[in-house]
């Protein structure tokens, strides 16, 4: 089952007398399964900002489809199972967080008690403020009272745009582990961020979309290049000429220093390890080398 489908999306813009057209999206195609935490990433003018609409039912497709949780964007019902955080949040500076979640529940056809808005307000992390006008939050604090209308009603489709903008580390921590608890119950998350890392940490799937084409897809580990170096850091006091000997580059004997290992895999890898430990040496730290996130989005927008 698919929670997002995308078949030749294309939506051009045109200005005044159908001149200066431009196309946001160019024949996108997309399978997201239910479930899944993907994640959405690509360069400025992408237009990531467009295919959100799109799949939100703001902006209607100049040619191709797009279906949500088995249905069309614009059924009601379909848009009352999805929980949506923009990247630019507005919220009513005379209203109170639960003032507003109570109006949106009423949008969606929701029910909750006051008693279950208050657990969600407090969840997000803002049951000092649940009373308090939005007016004199910062933007951290009004970013959190976004997740918690994007989380009203426990909706099968996440969509949310930068949610950790405006955060502090534990801030981000805290979202991260509120978006862990909704895929556990089987919702599906569609992050669209430029925040890399943040991304790599949540989502199992990656879409590189480029000039409005989706360039790269796929779990991270199926993008990335495999390794062709190691980053390789050891204690204090080991034996610069052994470790060199081993296969090791790049260290400085007697100090607390990255050394770097090139070979064909990680047999190599591992049989130069031996020769260290052999010789004394005590393994700190083990990284590979050019298979995060920023190298393949670096590939991709390149290529």
């Amino acid at each position: 089952m698919l929670a997002i489908e995308a078949k030749g999306l294309t939506k051009r813009y045109t200005g005044a007398f159908g001149r200066n057209a431009q196309d946001a999206l160019r024949g996108l195609d997309l399978a997201i399964p239910r479930g899944a935490a993907f994640g959405l990433i690509g360069p400025n003018g992408a237009g990531k900002t467009t295919f959100v609409k799109a799949l939100l039912g703001v902006v209607h497709p100049t040619a191709g489809e797009v279906r949500l949780l088995g249905g069309a964007p614009s059924d009601p019902r379909i848009r009352a199972r999805v929980g949506y955080l923009p990247e630019r949040l507005r919220l009513p500076p005379a209203w109170t967080p639960l003032e507003i979640l109570e109006s949106v529940s009423r949008l969606k056809g929701l029910r909750p008690r006051t008693a279950d808005l208050l657990a969600l307000v407090e969840d997000v992390g803002l049951a000092e403020a649940a009373r308090r006008r939005t007016g004199g939050f910062s933007k951290g604090m009004k970013q959190r009272l976004g997740l918690a209308v994007a989380l009203l009603g426990e909706p099968d489709l996440l969509v949310l745009d930068e949610p950790t903008d405006g955060l502090d580390p534990l801030g981000r921590v805290h979202v991260r582990s509120l978006l862990a608890r909704a895929l556990a119950r089987g919702a599906t998350l569609l992050l669209n961020s430029h925040l890399l890392a943040e991304t790599e940490r949540v989502c199992g799937r990656i879409g590189v979309l480029v000039k409005g084409r989706i360039v790269r897809e796929g779990p991270l580990e199926a993008l990335a290049p495999p390794p062709a170096a190691w980053r390789v850091r050891f204690e204090p006091g080991a034996d610069g000429a052994a470790l060199q000997a081993a296969g090791f580059t790049n260290g400085v004997a007697g100090a607390e220093t990255t050394y770097r290992f090139a070979g064909p895999d990680a047999a190599a890898l591992n049989a130069a390890l031996d020769r260290a430990r052999a010789a004394g040496a005590l393994l700190a730290e083990l990284s590979p080398e050019g298979t995060d996130l920023e190298a393949v989005y670096a590939q991709a927008v390149k290529a």
